[in-house]
């Protein structure tokens, strides 16, 4: 059983952020037609590594999704967008404020044509507000969210990060906004308009900020990968060479990894019950807990953290990742038959339903290879569909 199998979602977004949320619905059955440009299609096509020139990066996020090539600036297209959404539950876009409406697409018009749609609009910035109608990217939001400017060595500049980390933050969000909507229409029998800023949700994550800085005046400062919350919490180097990390974010982590360490009587100190008051020593705990990872191979320290029940991982890149055990028995990834590669691997569904599992069906698709399809289910002659191919509205 696949639990949204009765739902159908128009991705009719780019890049990442967008045609994630509707990745993750795919990925639970949902029937996800995604909407690119004929000749341009989505940029995320030629984002990152590629395999003959196909972008492997799309094979994971086009996944689950039919594609259609429809031009949405022509009458033409924009009439099969009607098409769709009175047959469809949601429409996930991303265009600039003032887009849809100005090609006779405002989603209360599509509202009433079909009453149970929702129209999930992810931007920049919001519908509303000085910066609405400016270009936004996942890279603008960790600027402005405060998330570069506590990132970093603290002598060092502002850090943004080496992915796409806003998007992927937002299309979880969208996710959750969707179901949330699809919820209330349970309730109402109504569809309704969701506005989500990019620049929003990963702010969510920062921690109380905003409420520090009303109540205490306190700015976030960079600290490397100390943490500004509870020590020793940091990287550190063994003898043979590995970094490993370690968290103490629980009081009794806290008191194992100085006990391990050689250090027991630091627990006897006042300042050491809380974490800000670790925090205030961290030169001492990281002093300690460095000097003792640092005269032993890694596989020694996993091994005694491990028997003390305090926290500690290896830093992993892709080759370690690929021959982890835990990830293994999760079945964190799966090879899958590709129509232009052969096969491909990509991660699977982020989380296991007992009942309701998802399921990768196929990666990400050639441009157009479904508008047919997808036409012929909105009624379209096959005649209808050829003028508009050789028009340049379809491919």
């Amino acid at each position: 059983m696949t639990i949204l199998g009765d739902l159908r979602i128009i991705d009719a977004a780019t890049l990442f952020a967008g045609p994630s949320a509707a990745m993750m619905l795919g990925d639970f059955g949902a029937d996800v037609i995604k909407i690119e440009h004929p000749r341009r299609g989505d940029p995320s096509r030629g984002h990152g590594a590629s395999a003959g020139g196909v972008g492997l990066w799309w094979k994971t996020l086009a996944r689950n999704k039919r594609t259609a090539a429809v031009d949405l600036s022509c009458a033409e297209g924009q009439e099969i967008l009607r098409r769709l959404c009175e047959r469809s539950d949601v429409l996930i876009e991303n265009f600039r404020p003032g887009t849809l409406e100005r090609w006779g697409l405002d989603p209360d018009d599509l509202m009433k044509l079909n009453p149970r749609l929702i129209v999930a609009r992810m931007t920049g910035f919001g519908q509303h507000g000085p910066m609405a109608r400016q270009p936004g990217f996942g890279t603008l939001a960790e600027a402005m969210s405060g998330f570069a400017a506590m990132t970093g060595l603290p002598d060092g500049p502002p850090t943004l990060p080496p992915l796409a980390l806003a998007d992927g933050i937002a299309g979880l969000a969208m996710s959750y906004a969707v179901m949330l909507a699809l919820h209330a229409r349970e309730r109402t029998g109504r569809g309704q308009v969701i506005d989500l800023a990019i620049i929003e949700p990963i702010m969510g994550l920062l921690g109380p900020q905003m409420t520090a800085y009303k109540a205490l005046g306190v700015v976030p400062r960079r600290t490397g990968n100390r943490s500004s919350s509870n020590a020793p919490r940091n990287t550190y180097r063994t003898r043979d060479g590995r970094w490993l990390a370690i968290s103490t974010s629980a009081q009794p982590i806290a008191e194992r990894v100085v006990a391990l360490v050689g250090r027991p009587d630091l627990v006897e100190q006042p300042w050491f019950a809380t974490g800000q008051g670790r925090v205030q020593h961290v030169d001492e705990l990281d002093e300690a807990v460095a000097s003792w990872i640092a005269e032993r191979d890694a596989a020694e320290v996993i091994a005694r953290f491990e028997e003390a029940q305090a926290a500690v991982a290896p830093i992993y890149d892709v080759t370690d990742i690929a021959e982890d055990p835990q990830y293994k028995a999760l079945g964190t990834f799966v090879e899958l038959p590709d129509e232009e590669l052969g096969t491909v691997t990509m991660q699977n569904v982020l989380f296991r339903l007992s009942d309701t599992p998802g399921e990768i069906r196929w990666p990400g698709r050639p441009l157009g290879r479904d508008t047919d399809e997808v036409l012929g289910e909105l009624d379209y002659s096959r005649e209808r569909v050829a003028e508009l191919r050789e028009a340049g509205v379809i491919a």
